[in-house]
């Protein structure tokens, strides 16, 4: 069992940078990858990037090169630094991690760009 928390969500202008963080209420073991997705009205949750647990780290093709996500081991805790931000990178983020077959969510953080 494992508790997200995800903050840094705000309202920011296109081109501006903005860091989500991501607070797990225990250690991340070695095997739990973690991630995070994004939501928009009416769409499917979609997966902006994943971490290992040993580091290693995929992006979707729509953020590559303006997002990175990291994590900070002795804090439980999970980032994701944004640049460059976009209309379209307006959703609600979410905290995944995956552990044992089982999938455990934050409640989402608003990420708002205006143009």
């Amino acid at each position: 069992q494992v508790q997200l928390v995800e903050s840094g969500g705000a309202l920011v202008q296109v081109g501006e940078s903005l860091r989500l963080s991501c607070a797990a209420s225990r250690r991340i073991f070695s095997g739990e990858n973690m991630a995070w997705y994004r939501q928009t009205p009416g769409k499917q949750r979609e997966l902006v990037a994943t971490i290992t647990s040993s580091g290693n780290t995929v992006y979707s093709d729509s953020v590559k090169g303006r997002f990175t996500i990291s994590r900070d081991s002795a804090k439980n805790t999970m980032y994701l630094q944004m640049n460059s931000l976009k209309p379209e990178d307006t959703a609600v983020y979410y905290c995944n991690l995956w552990s044992q077959g089982i999938n455990y969510w934050g409640q989402g953080t608003q990420v708002t760009v205006s143009s």
